[in-house]
């Protein structure tokens, strides 16, 4: 599954059929901007940038799946939003690369620009 090939923690609570079944592809990106520009699908966001404009961001863009890389955490303020907007946090230790180069591998297509 997704989480044990990042060794991902899950802040918020998801079935992991759920997650298998609803991601498609990715988009890897820390420019809130670019992912305003780029996205027009659902996607799992993989992104270094743990603070409240990310969330904001998927937010705006209906993004149900958001992973922190590099070990940032999102926090209780983040969490407690993203439960009631039915996204799923989860973070990794992978840098953006490793965990972006490790979906590819396992069949994750990337968002095309």
């Amino acid at each position: 599954t997704l989480i044990q090939l990042l060794n991902a923690k899950c802040f918020t609570k998801v079935s992991t059929k759920e997650l298998e079944h609803e991601v498609e592809c990715a988009f890897s990106c820390d420019l809130m901007s670019d992912v305003l520009a780029y996205v027009d699908q659902e996607i799992l966001l993989i992104t270094g940038l743990s603070q409240i404009q990310s969330l904001r961001t998927a937010e705006m863009l209906d993004i149900k799946y958001l992973l922190f890389v590099r070990g940032k955490q999102p926090s209780d303020m983040m969490i407690e939003i993203a439960k009631k907007n039915h996204m799923t946090l989860l973070g990794t230790q992978y840098t953006m690369y490793e965990a972006s180069g490790r979906l590819y591998q396992a069949g994750l297509t990337g968002l095309e620009v």
